[in-house]
């Protein structure tokens, strides 16, 4: 008999312990707030003296740190448990190789799906070079180029890390965002009487919005801060060898002391052909951070629209088109011309050497992620030119949108039908394999309405 009082005691103390679980569990669940929100970030501030990225004209590695870099991360999960993970870093970019190999280890250590998870990166032109072979432009020598590929397999295992710990970390949130302005994004695309160069066009189109994503607790306290800002991170020019963030790492650092305990994450906008103005030295980064910054705390001081769920995320690999290869005899001309068309010439040159064709098209990613009837995330692969805002705002609207690029894979830039026209700089080429077609901007255009489609944007009024 007290052997069977005693069971019974202890299957009804296992009972009401599990009762009391059950019961916590149900508070976490049905707490009334739409989302869970995890966070982690990382310093990938390089250890040692490396090769800077950005600028071909150095010729040395970098010489000390004048404010360290972070990658962060943003783990989302709505009430049906949809979940999408953003990473965010102060480097130059991924090209398609390393962008492939951080989502595979992020892919194996999370089961996340590869359209859950999202990278973007800040385009520092003061970040390390990064890549698993020897990248193109860069005079470096063989040690220093062990150096980046040693940072780069390091950087691909911390991206597993950060998305791992960020989805650990999931908490009951509120989401909310708004838009600011700055004013020191510059359309870097001056026209004069031999052709469009790289300088200052005030008259020239450059996306000045500034995105703000709010992240709250479930007590209504400040958690985090996901900002955007469309302008290149090239404050600080190639004469600079000392590591930062340029003006997105003083942004984020201004942020984070003016609202103390709260993360700050940036998302580079379509800046491809938008410079900081002024730029060139040190104070002129740490100016414009201190703007961008302020901007970002009025608006999260003021009253911001509701984000809901669900999250749905769409991913797309699309063929965009490449020019025909010109002939033999103008790509010899050049290959001796200006430097942005010359190292594409040269790379067009080899492969028709060995009796090879150049490729047709280049495969390129594009994301949406839709939260709810709220927002819509348009993430664009490369150095994205700020036409392509004004061209999407056309084909899916205007409203509930943030718009994005350097996001997934920064192959180079891509230029609208309008740039490829004019020419300059920003139409240098995809990597080393060819010129964009015009035909390239319809491609992205109508992939981003289809995605959009896809995830349930609300269509046009």
């Amino acid at each position: 008999m007290a052997t069977f009082l005693r069971g019974v005691t202890m299957s009804l103390a296992v009972a009401m312990l599990l009762v009391g679980l059950s019961s916590c569990c149900v508070a976490a669940e049905d707490s009334g707030l739409p989302w869970k929100i995890g966070l982690a970030r990382k310093d990938i501030t390089p250890q040692q003296p490396i090769w800077l990225a950005g600028y071909a004209s150095r010729n040395k590695p970098s010489e000390g740190v004048l404010a360290p870099l972070y990658a962060t991360a943003l783990a989302i999960e709505d009430s049906q448990g949809n979940r999408g993970v953003l990473i965010t870093a102060d480097v130059i970019g991924f090209r398609k190789e390393v962008a492939e190999a951080a989502a595979r280890a992020i892919m194996e250590k999370t089961g996340l799906a590869r359209e859950q998870i999202l990278f973007n990166w800040s385009h520092t032109h003061t970040g390390p070079v990064i890549g698993l072979s020897r990248p193109a432009g860069y005079s470096m020598g063989e040690e220093d180029q062990k150096v980046v590929e040693t940072y780069t397999r390091g950087l691909i295992a911390q991206y597993a890390d950060l998305a791992a710990e960020a989805i650990a970390d999931l908490k009951p949130a509120r989401l909310a965002w708004g838009v600011g302005v700055v004013h020191f994004p510059m359309n870097r695309r001056e026209f004069t009487e031999t052709g469009v160069r790289l300088g200052v066009n005030p008259r020239g189109y450059a996306d000045r919005s500034v995105p703000v994503l709010k992240i709250t607790d479930e007590k209504d306290q400040l958690r985090a801060v996901l900002f955007g800002c469309a302008c290149h991170n090239t404050t600080l020019t190639g004469q600079h060898y000392v590591i930062s963030g340029d003006y997105a790492g003083f942004a984020k650092a201004f942020i984070e002391e003016k609202l103390p305990g709260v993360m700050a994450l940036f998302m580079i906008g379509c800046g491809g052909d938008a410079n900081p103005y002024p730029r060139g030295e040190i104070e002129h980064a740490k100016q414009h951070g201190q703007e961008l910054g302020t901007e970002v705390c009025r608006v999260v001081g003021e009253k911001l629209s509701p984000v809901s769920g669900p999250l749905k995320t769409a991913l797309a690999e699309v063929e965009l088109p490449l020019l025909p290869p010109p002939d033999r005899e103008k790509l010899e001309s050049m290959a001796k011309g200006p430097s942005h068309l010359s190292e594409t010439a040269k790379r067009m040159i080899e492969t028709l050497q060995r009796g090879e064709s150049p490729p047709s098209h280049y495969k390129a990613p594009i994301a949406v992620w839709q939260f709810g009837n709220d927002l819509t995330l348009v993430a664009i692969s490369g150095e994205v030119v700020s036409d392509f805002v004004p061209l999407i705002e056309n084909e899916i609207g205007h409203v509930r949108l943030w718009i994005a690029g350097y996001c997934n894979e920064v192959f180079g830039y891509l230029p609208s039908a309008k740039v490829i026209r004019e020419g300059g700089y920003e139409t240098r080429g995809v990597g080393t394999l060819g010129f964009f077609a015009p035909e390239a901007e319809k491609v992205v255009v109508e992939t981003v309405r289809k995605l959009s489609e896809q995830v349930g944007r609300p269509p046009l009024p």
